[in-house]
């Protein structure tokens, strides 16, 4: 099933809020702030946004698209969840 982006931004600030910064629902960065720089996340952070995205869209990560490019902020997760989704339809 694919999501438009909008939907998929808040159920990973929703993830990030709830299991990262353990602020319920709340989340005060901007969609495309870096959330390596804001400290937000570390590199077990990105292993467990990997995690997430496997599971929660089933979507296989390979160990070569595990980059700042696809995983630094919320806006450049949404895109590749919805490239990854892209590419399963296709």
């Amino acid at each position: 099933m694919s999501l438009n982006e909008s939907n998929v931004r808040s159920q990973v600030k929703k993830y990030i809020a709830q299991n990262m910064l353990f602020s319920g629902d709340a989340f005060d960065h901007a969609d495309d702030a870096s959330l390596l720089d804001a400290g937000v996340i570390d590199s077990i952070g990105v292993m467990e946004l990997v995690a997430f995205v496997s599971k929660s869209y089933g979507i296989e990560v390979p160990p070569s698209d595990i980059l700042p490019e696809n995983f630094d902020s919320v806006s450049k997760l949404a895109g590749y969840i919805g490239r990854k989704q892209g590419a399963c339809l296709a």
